[in-house]
């Protein structure tokens, strides 16, 4: 355990791939490409040279314009869209453009709180945040107590074991036993639809859900064949099979029990709602909402209607 707690901590945000090195990943291979280590050294801020939308600044409230700043909420754990750079303060991925983007079109600053996941909502909801990018779906339970406004397309798949040698489907993970993580979409929402899709309305065995911390443990673990596989966001396992070739397989999406829009959240009737909702539907009109989709390979994820729910 200290071995791969050093490894993460050297990564600064790869900790995903060098975890699976830890454990004795694949021979010559290297746990980093040029690219990477060009991608995760970059702290530009992508928000330079904007300029605000006068419109969204006009919606904002008093008392955030005498304040100027945002605090955000992320867990900086989860690349390419919330994790730290090598210089392990910098946070970087698609989350912080897009928070730094939505804080200059409402001329403000922007205050980064680093935040373990399954906390989020309460936080939000208890007022020590002003929102979250952090990749979070939306689901009828957060909509309860959150405005939610979308900004991207993700949704989950399913990894498995390098070469899939239980040929495994996403259609037969009866009786299996699959990561998620604590909090997350696919803990609450997709691998139970799958389950009763897949396994307990048909009298199969019921998927066995191993809940972990984070997915560099569920990595780690599927590594060292603890578990059969791991549930979790389609944009992550890509980037991760990216930079480790051949550590695991992508057999499929799951897009059964929640929508793949991940949304920006704040709290429920948050007077902050309003300007947010414009500085974001200003954010997917800009190059740089593009730039930061092409730069960490996201591309198919962009929309164009910042939504509010």
């Amino acid at each position: 355990m200290k071995t791969i707690n050093k490894l993460q901590t050297a990564a600064v945000g790869l900790a995903a791939v060098l975890a699976l090195s830890a454990c004795g990943g694949a021979a010559g291979v290297s746990s980093t490409t040029e690219e990477t280590k060009s991608l995760t050294n970059n702290t530009t801020d992508i928000s330079e040279g904007v300029q605000p939308d006068a419109a969204a600044v006009a919606l904002l409230p008093q008392s955030y314009k005498d304040k100027g700043e945002l605090t955000v909420a992320m867990d900086l754990h989860y690349p390419p869209t919330t994790f730290l750079a090598e210089d392990n303060q910098t946070p970087i991925g698609l989350n912080p453009d897009v928070a730094r983007l939505v804080a200059k079109k409402l001329d403000l600053k922007l205050k980064f709180v680093d935040t373990k996941f399954d906390t989020i909502v309460p936080g939000l909801d208890g007022g020590r945040y002003d929102f979250t990018a952090t990749t979070m779906s939306k689901t009828e339970e957060r909509l309860k107590v959150l405005d939610m406004i979308d900004y991207f397309r993700a949704g989950n798949s399913v990894a498995v074991a390098a070469g899939n040698p239980l040929n495994l489907t996403v259609e037969t993970l009866c009786g299996k036993n699959i990561a998620v993580t604590q909090g997350s979409t696919g803990q609450l929402k997709r691998l139970p639809a799958l389950d009763e899709q897949t396994c307990t309305s048909k009298g199969q065995p019921s998927i066995n859900a191993v809940t972990l911390p984070n997915v560099q443990e569920a990595l780690t673990q599927l590594h060292s064949k603890r578990i059969d596989g791991v549930l979790y966001d389609t944009t992550s396992l890509g980037w991760a099979e990216k930079q480790q070739p051949n550590s695991f397989t992508i057999i499929g999406r799951v897009n059964v029990g929640s929508s793949d829009l991940t949304a920006i959240g704040l709290k429920k009737g948050s007077p902050l709602t309003p300007a947010m909702q414009k500085a974001i539907q200003s954010v997917l009109e800009t190059p740089e909402y593009k730039k930061s989709l092409e730069t960490w390979g996201l591309e198919s994820g962009a929309i164009t209607d910042a939504k509010l729910n």
